[in-house]
């Protein structure tokens, strides 16, 4: 990695207790048997700076923004909330164009060995089949990005404070949470593919055809019969599986897709909240206000009120 110069300690302070070497990327590396934790400060503006693993990571950004410069990729910000999986020995350029000394840019770096994902992967594929044996359970690290779900943010905080702690059970914790974060991620990209590729897999992944018919058909009542004969399985192995591949139950799914199609009525500055509420299937306007709160964590009229001003 390309380094800056060198400063006096007392010009920043390092959030990690690090010893301050550089004011780009100054590092603090923690290690365990099966992979590297390593967490990173910037405290000036940088440009086009160099990084590189040699093995597969996960980045996850915890404050500030960089600009991403990847093989393949057009630049793009890069900001807390997301992470990036990566292959090893694939070049980062990397643009700080917002970090100070008040207010640092601040990322970790994971690096996992790759034998670890495959044992833990195989391991999955073994005790958990996906619902379609054509389909296997994978972790792709090619130029991933991804928002970080509420699980995939614990774990990572978890991460931060195992390999930070003095506990000789530290080795054990850390193996299963990094199995546990492996999981996830593996979970989170088929999730991703399932809803946002739906199309891709409808042919082939009896969920992605259930999605699929669940989006056509909104509007109307849905159960989750009608739901288990369209996938040609029983109730409880298609709600397991549904949870297993999705996140979350069936009835949670088809709330969170009105919720979505009423943010797209709101979106419309001649709809009202009334429209929003019987053109997302909902038939209650009390229960779509409290439906959009629990998911949204606001009312519908504040979401209106936030995207044109008006009450």
């Amino acid at each position: 990695m390309k380094k800056i110069g060198k400063v006096a300690t007392n010009e920043a302070v390092s959030a990690w207790g690090a010893h301050l070497d550089t004011l780009v990327e100054n590092k603090l590396t923690l290690s365990h048997d099966e992979a590297e934790l390593h967490l990173y400060e910037t405290f000036q503006q940088a440009s086009l700076i160099q990084l590189r693993f040699n093995a597969p990571v996960m980045t996850s950004m915890l404050s500030g923004r960089k600009v991403m410069h990847l093989r393949e990729m057009e630049p793009f910000n890069y900001q807390p909330g997301e992470s990036l999986l990566l292959p090893s020995d694939r070049l980062m350029q990397i643009d700080f164009p917002d970090a100070t000394t008040n207010e640092p840019t601040r990322c970790l770096a994971l690096t996992i060995s790759d034998e670890f994902i495959r044992e833990t992967i195989a391991e999955l594929n073994e005790q958990i089949p996906r619902v379609e044996t054509v389909d296997q359970w994978q972790l792709d690290t090619e130029n991933y990005l991804l928002q970080n779900d509420p699980e995939i943010s614990s774990l990572t905080e978890k991460l931060i404070r195992l390999f930070r702690e003095n506990n000789p059970f530290k080795p054990f914790f850390i193996k299963n949470t990094l199995r546990e974060l492996i999981v996830r991620l593996s979970q989170t990209q088929v999730r991703n593919g399932l809803l946002q590729q739906t199309s891709q897999h409808i042919n082939t992944n009896r969920l992605a055809y259930v999605v699929a018919y669940i989006r056509e058909n909104l509007t109307r009542g849905l159960s989750v019969e009608e739901l288990c004969d369209k996938a040609c399985l029983s109730k409880s192995h298609f709600f397991r599986l549904f949870k297993s591949e999705l996140g979350m139950s069936p009835v949670q799914f088809i709330l969170t897709e009105r919720i979505r199609l009423a943010k797209v009525v709101l979106s419309n500055p001649t709809k009202s909240i009334t429209d929003a509420c019987y053109e997302s299937g909902f038939n209650s306007l009390t229960h779509f206000s409290s439906a959009f709160r629990s998911v949204e964590h606001m009312c519908p009229r504040q979401f209106k009120r936030q995207l044109f001003g008006v009450n």
